[in-house]
């Protein structure tokens, strides 16, 4: 699998979020590669998935700088690092159908035995704010489906709105997962919500 260059290292209160190493790539498939996790990205998936998607997350690091980081908890943390809770961060949007090719996404993937702790919550928060100091993003989008509740409701808690022309049909995909939402946060509004 591909891997970018490993010196990315951001710290929040409970989580670290840095680039990825070959060695994350087996704890992340265990612990996120589960019908609960995948329930709305497509259902578990086989090793090939797993490898373009590395292979993706690299060449998206070394064109902007960034992509979608791992998330540790501090608390597990040593000279190793700590427990692999799955990914959060920004990458560029991509997906065929995509109607806002190019800019700014955020997105997350937490295992099912960190849900409902704040740890996406944190992780976004500070991929936001990453995304609008150190990469100088002019507006972050985010999207999801209409049934995965949690999802959406975490953009709302972000501060994200929702932005119904960015609305696409992904073609990758049929039924519930077909119709992708959008949401999104301009500089000026994450700006009017610092102290």
């Amino acid at each position: 699998m591909a891997e970018a260059t490993a010196d990315f290292r951001h710290e929040t209160a409970r989580l670290v979020l840095r680039d990825w190493r070959a060695e994350d790539w087996p704890a992340f498939i265990h612990h996120t590669n589960t019908p609960a996790v995948m329930r709305w990205l497509g259902g578990v998936q086989d090793a090939d998935h797993f490898r373009l998607m590395a292979d993706r997350f690299a060449e998206c690091r070394a064109a902007h700088g960034h992509c979608f980081w791992v998330v540790e908890r501090r608390a597990d943390g040593g000279s190793l690092g700590g427990e692999l809770l799955g990914f959060c961060g920004l990458k560029r949007g991509n997906a065929p159908d995509c109607s806002f090719m190019g800019q700014f996404e955020i997105g997350w993937r937490l295992r099912q035995d960190a849900w409902g702790q704040g740890y996406a919550a944190e992780a976004a928060r500070a991929s936001l704010d990453l995304g609008f100091t150190r990469f100088a993003a002019p507006v972050i989008h985010a999207i999801t489906v209409p049934g995965n509740r949690a999802s959406w409701t975490l953009m709302e808690r972000l501060g994200l709105r929702r932005a119904p022309a960015l609305d696409f049909r992904d073609s990758r995909f049929t039924g519930e997962l077909n119709e992708v939402i959008a949401y999104s946060l301009t500089r000026a509004e994450w700006e009017s919500r610092l102290p």
